[in-house]
């Protein structure tokens, strides 16, 4: 006669006696393949973002369950756009019994670019972040783009005969909106914002044109945060931002700093 295993012991679910509640628990830094909506072409992007899952753990419980962070994943499918951000939190809520979840995904956002002068057609990508949140009733959903740019610096150029330095500078931009913001609304954003935006593919023309266009459009680390505070205050949709910029200076063994946060949460 065949012998029956007995049950196996769920240890997550027995009791914890230090009494210390915990805010977030669960999965990090999981590879998943994703499909996003993009506006250029109104179709669908595929990539691969980097997950966070996350719920809060009652001090009464000794653990949670990780594997159901990835069957909440998994039953979702791969297609994301802002209409369906939060079911993946929901769904881990009803799981996992949780009165908050959370969810981040990073992935990278390509574009394709035409060259200023030839139209050259060339591919570049940007960092997306999307942070969506349960909390109670609460609901709260980021966006978040990381822009490479250029910055010619003013000082440079009102004191030198010949020239002026410029660099590659990096933007971080966040958003919350009422209304949906397409990803390459807020990466456009900061683009207009600095002496000039980047691009993967120039010709001489371009590359002349490119440099000439920066020269025309010094701008400071606090212009750059600046330039785009003002875009983000005359957007009705944007209800919330903060815009992080960061000069690598070409001059200095040190970055350029600034940080602007605005809006009515």
């Amino acid at each position: 006669m065949k012998s029956i295993d007995p049950p196996l012991i769920d240890t997550q679910s027995s009791l914890d006696y230090r009494k210390i509640a915990i805010k977030r628990v669960g999965i990090k830094n999981l590879r998943y393949p994703i499909q996003v909506r993009d506006k250029q072409h109104h179709a669908l992007q595929s990539t691969i973002a980097t997950v966070l899952l996350a719920v809060d753990l009652p001090a009464h419980h000794k653990g949670t369950h990780m594997s159901r962070f990835i069957e909440a994943l998994r039953s979702h499918g791969s297609i994301l756009h802002v209409e369906n951000v939060y079911d993946i939190p929901i769904l881990l809520r009803r799981k996992l019994r949780s009165f908050s979840a959370h969810m981040e995904l990073e992935f990278p956002f390509f574009l394709e670019k035409k060259a200023p002068v030839t139209h050259s057609s060339g591919i570049i990508d940007y960092t997306v972040r999307l942070s969506v949140a349960l909390v109670g009733e609460e609901r709260d959903f980021t966006l978040t783009v990381i822009v490479p740019i250029t910055t010619l610096c003013p000082c440079s150029k009102a004191i030198s005969t010949h020239g002026a330095h410029s660099q590659r500078g990096q933007v971080t931009c966040s958003a919350r909106f009422e209304r949906p913001v397409w990803i390459e609304d807020l990466i456009r954003m900061v683009e207009k914002s600095a002496s000039c935006e980047l691009y993967s593919l120039l010709k001489r023309p371009d590359e002349k044109a490119v440099t000439e266009r920066a020269y025309t459009h010094p701008v400071f680390v606090e212009d750059l945060v600046r330039n785009i505070a003002v875009l983000a205050e005359e957007n009705p949709k944007i209800i919330w931002y903060r815009v992080e910029a960061e000069n690598f200076e070409s001059i200095h063994n040190h970055n350029a700093y600034a940080l602007v946060e605005g809006g009515s949460r």
